[in-house]
């Protein structure tokens, strides 16, 4: 078509897709379509005409000139319709248009999530379900709840991080450990309580006693009687001996032995474990427990050693010797051994007569006879009677004893003294009785209360020597004189209570006061305002509290001075005569009175030493500190400010640091990073989703997710997932949620947003876009059809046609050039073309022509054929005249329809005339023809032709 045609068509085509792409045609929800629509175009066109032309030919009588006519073609122009396409851009199924961009429609609404594709919600962590309105279930968790929990032993997953609740005992990642030991309980920071090795369930903290141990914290051992895990088993020793409260070993007591002290010490051991050696002589034997020895019959002592003490004999020594005069008893049976000069079974008679001793009993005794009993036999030794003592009897008991042998203990009281022989008391001065225990009556004393007092004023004496015990306010031996100054009362022991001078009386110590001074004791001053002997003076005084008692000078007030009181003290200055110094302290000021101290706002107390009490501050510290929230304490006792803790600020304290600030005052700057936000009272990161490290710093490793890192990606096919919620960054040429689904036709790249560029119905890459091109194309986009002489896929199959024949690019069959025929043209053909579309005659005349001239054709046709005939014989001979052939040209006239019967005789007719090469020639020439003459065409051989 010509250029003219084209280019308004071009135009218009331009024209029209402006005003239709509102839309970004690069954006994958975008798609396009082409339309047909009707354009008006005045278009070019091959006008046929005859066009009679002359040629030689065997017409002698035309002097061998045929005419001939021939259809030629020029260029003509007409109106027409041309259907021309245009592209159109609208949103894809499922997307509606939101400006310029095409909008994911989702029927219903995505309640915790957004749109993604139609009808496709991507869920927030944490929900699920087609519109993300249902929280995950318990084992779930992350976007569209598609995340299983991993948590162990009864633990709870965050539906939105995943991270694991422990209960009670457990931690770790997926609370999969139980609590160190030594702990348990919420998060295992409670501090087992457990003793003695005991350890504590993980959970309850409940005590698991080790063997041996009881109670709620294993600090007790088992109860006597029981040993082992639980305190369960019970202790098999006897006789008193315990058991190890863990391994039920038998403790025995002292004296026995045995796996379960059944057993006395053997002979001859006692004690612990029958460790100690008896040591009991003269055939003693000892206790297997205590090892005190069981003495034989005559013997005593902690080892048997001596014989029983004199006097007694026998087992245990219990037995009383009945031996007499001294005699000794045997200490086993008791038998006696008589001194020399006795005899008898208990030697109780004497060898010598009464008053005799000696051994022919020719000695006398020296005893004293009336207070002697008798005297030894032998030796002559006295022994004496009761009441007496002495070589030879002639001695009185000493004092306080009495009896025979002196051996009584007198029982008389008050220091009298005994009978040596009776007993009977013989009482001391002052007193009488049988005991000696009655005092003398009153004004008697001396022995036997026998002696009268001499006392003065009524006093009275003492029943032992007489001396006087004087009355109130008398002294003296015989109490005839008075106390003296300053003593009063009995005895004058009393000390005078009168004060400031005052004289008492010795009796009963009454006070005469001196002048200034009045009351019982004269302790009080004159009353205010007076002054002198009995107060009868008035005082002369100003601002003063009356005057001195005695002298009548002024006391002036605190904060006064002068005679007569009527100066103020001077600055710094107070108390009596202004003597004190100030001594407030924080900027407080004196009372020149009373010297209290007039404390500076934010200070208390009675030298300003003390700030105000919690919870008030300033002047006299009586306001109300504000409600301070997140403070140190109450507001500050001056200002009434509040002190803040670390992290908050504002008036109240009410008020959180602002981002970026935290510590005292919000003075200290975050260091966190990466969105993440510190704790404002220690400045602590914590880290936004997606980063760890102590100020944030550090990205999630590859395959991880979410606060603290602690979700694992789930994405694939070399996807990244963002370290903030998990959601996968999809490598190129992959889409969907977790990027497992390849781009949709027609796009390919990072997140399918690339076009695909590939024409002729070939199909891209969905990662590179590259395209892999259908067969018959070639080129970047598969524009490009196979150049000449190739086909197939890639163009790489070379094509076979022969005698300048076209192959199809897409399948390699052969488009014969004219004259030539077979799969690949290689065989000769008469060639018959149809007109061109634009010369072709209509249907109506074309039947006409051929109706008419069908008789005329035949004749025709045979006349041809001798001609033909005739010039090929000429033209054969005229080639080889000048050495070479010349190729024929083909024109067409319209002819009639032949009968198969009419070609195959013109076939053997040329049979006859082509020999050889000719021959191949003739089989050309003669299909050809063939040809020509069913489609109502004939072609004739130019001498410029083959």
């Amino acid at each position: 078509m010509g250029l003219s045609v084209a280019l308004p068509a071009l135009l218009l085509v331009l024209g029209l897709t402006a005003n239709v792409w509102t839309l970004n045609p690069d954006d994958p929800n975008v798609c396009s379509h082409w339309e047909s629509y009707a354009v008006t175009v005045q278009e070019s066109y091959a006008h046929p005409f005859d066009q009679i032309y002359y040629t030689r030919c065997t017409d002698i009588l035309n002097w061998f000139k045929c005419t001939r006519h021939r259809i030629s073609y020029k260029t003509a122009y007409r109106r027409g319709v041309r259907t021309m396409y245009r592209r159109r851009s609208q949103c894809c199924p499922g997307y509606f248009e939101s400006g310029d961009l095409c909008v994911p429609l989702c029927t219903e609404e995505c309640v915790h999530g957004r749109c993604v594709s139609p009808d496709t919600c991507q869920c927030e962590p944490g929900w699920g379900g087609l519109d993300c309105s249902s929280g995950c279930e318990s084992d779930f968790w992350g976007p569209h709840c598609s995340n299983r929990c991993q948590c162990q032993n009864g633990a709870k997953c965050n539906p939105i991080t995943g991270a694991c609740v422990c209960t009670d005992g457990y931690q770790g990642w997926r609370c999969e450990e139980p609590c160190e030991h030594g702990y348990y309980g919420k998060a295992c920071q409670l501090l087992c309580q457990c003793l003695n090795g005991a350890t504590c369930h993980h959970e309850t903290g409940e005590c698991i006693c080790a063997a041996g141990y009881s109670g709620a914290f294993c600090g007790e051992r088992c109860p006597s009687g029981s040993h082992g895990p639980q305190c369960e088993q019970r202790c098999p020793c006897q006789n008193g001996g315990t058991c190890h409260h863990i391994t039920g070993d038998c403790s025995c007591p002292a004296g026995w032995t045995g796996s379960v002290c059944a057993q006395p010490c053997p002979l001859g051991k006692y004690g612990i474990n029958c460790s100690k050696d008896c040591s009991c002589r003269n055939g003693g034997l000892c206790d297997h427990v205590t090892g005190q020895c069981k003495c034989a019959a005559g013997f005593s002592g902690r080892r048997c050693q001596d014989d029983c003490p004199v006097g007694t004999f026998g087992p245990q020594c219990n037995q009383k010797c009945e031996c007499q005069n001294g005699a000794k008893c045997h200490h086993i049976n008791g038998a006696c051994l008589c001194e020399t000069g006795f005899k008898g079974p208990n030697c109780q008679e004497r060898f010598c007569p009464p008053g005799l001793y000696g051994l022919i009993c020719d000695k006398y005794c020296p005893c004293n006879t009336s207070n002697t009993v008798s005297c030894h036999p032998l030796s002559g030794e006295c022994t004496c009677a009761a009441g007496w003592t002495g070589l030879y009897c002639n001695e009185t008991c000493p004092p306080g004893y009495y009896g025979e042998g002196c051996m009584l203990s007198c029982s008389c009281t008050n220091g009298a003294d005994c009978h040596p022989i009776t007993g009977s008391c013989i009482c001391a001065p002052g007193f009488m009785g049988e005991d000696c225990a009655t005092m003398c009556p009153p004004g008697l004393h001396g022995p036997s209360c026998m002696s009268t007092c001499s006392c003065h004023n009524h006093a009275s004496c003492s029943p032992v020597d007489g001396s006087c015990f004087c009355r109130e306010g008398w002294q003296g031996v015989d109490c005839s004189i008075l106390c003296s100054s300053g003593t009063w009362g009995l005895g004058c022991n009393q000390t005078c209570l009168c004060a400031n001078g005052a004289a008492c009386d010795p009796v009963d110590g009454t006070c005469t006061c001196s002048p200034g001074w009045r009351g019982e004791h004269c302790g009080e001053s004159c009353l205010d305002g007076t002054y002198g002997l009995e107060c009868r003076e008035r005082c002369d005084c100003s601002h003063a509290d009356g005057c001195d008692p005695v002298s009548g000078y002024c006391r002036c007030y605190p904060g006064w001075t002068g005679i007569h009181c009527d100066n103020v003290c001077s600055q710094g200055y107070w108390g009596p005569n202004c003597s004190v110094s100030c001594s407030c302290q924080n900027g407080g000021s004196c009372s020149p009175e009373d010297g209290t101290c007039v404390c500076a706002p934010g200070y208390r107390g009675t030298s300003c030493k003390r700030i105000c009490s919690p919870g008030f501050y300033g002047h006299r510290c009586s306001q109300s500190c504000p409600q301070c929230v997140h403070s140190t304490g109450p507001c500050h006792h001056v200002t009434g400010h509040c002190e803040c803790l670390s992290g908050f600020s504002g008036s109240l304290c009410n008020q959180v640091c602002s981002s970026g600030r935290f510590g005292r005052a919000c003075a200290e700057i975050c260091l966190c990073t990466n969105n993440g936000t510190c704790n404002p009272i220690d400045g602590s990161c914590q880290c936004f989703p997606g980063w760890i490290g102590e100020d944030c710093s550090h990205a999630c490793p590859s395959g991880h997710w979410g606060p603290d890192c602690l979700n694992s990606c789930n994405c694939h096919n070399g996807a990244q997932c963002s370290a903030y919620d998990g959601e996968c960054r999809c490598s190129p040429g992959w889409t969907g949620l977790y990027c497992t689904q390849r781009c949709p036709s027609g796009f390919y790249g990072r997140d399918c947003s690339e076009v695909c560029r590939c024409q002729n119905g070939a199909d891209c890459d969905h990662i590179s876009g590259q395209c892999a091109c259908r067969t018959g194309f070639i080129g970047t986009s598969c524009e490009q059809k196979c150049p000449a002489g190739t086909f197939g896929y890639g163009c790489q199959q070379l094509c076979e046609c022969l005698n300048n024949a076209t192959c199809d690019y897409v399948t390699g069959t052969c488009y014969c050039s004219p004259g030539y025929k077979g799969i690949r043209c290689d065989q000769a053909a008469l060639m018959m073309e149809e007109l061109n579309p634009y010369t072709k005659i209509s249907p109506a005349r074309g039947s006409e022509r051929q109706s008419a001239g069908a008789v005329m054709g035949i004749i025709f046709l045979l006349l041809i054929i001798m001609a033909m005939l005739s010039l090929f014989v000429w033209y054969r001979q005229r080639q080889r005249d000048k050495g070479h052939e010349i190729q024929p040209s083909v024109s067409y006239t319209q002819a009639m329809h032949i009968t198969d019967y009419s070609l195959s005789a013109y076939r053997d007719c040329l049979d006859r005339l082509f020999t050889g090469r000719e021959r191949s020639s003739r089989s050309i020439l003669a299909h050809d023809i063939g040809s020509l003459i069913k489609g109502n065409r004939l072609f004739i051989m130019s001498p410029t032709q083959k």
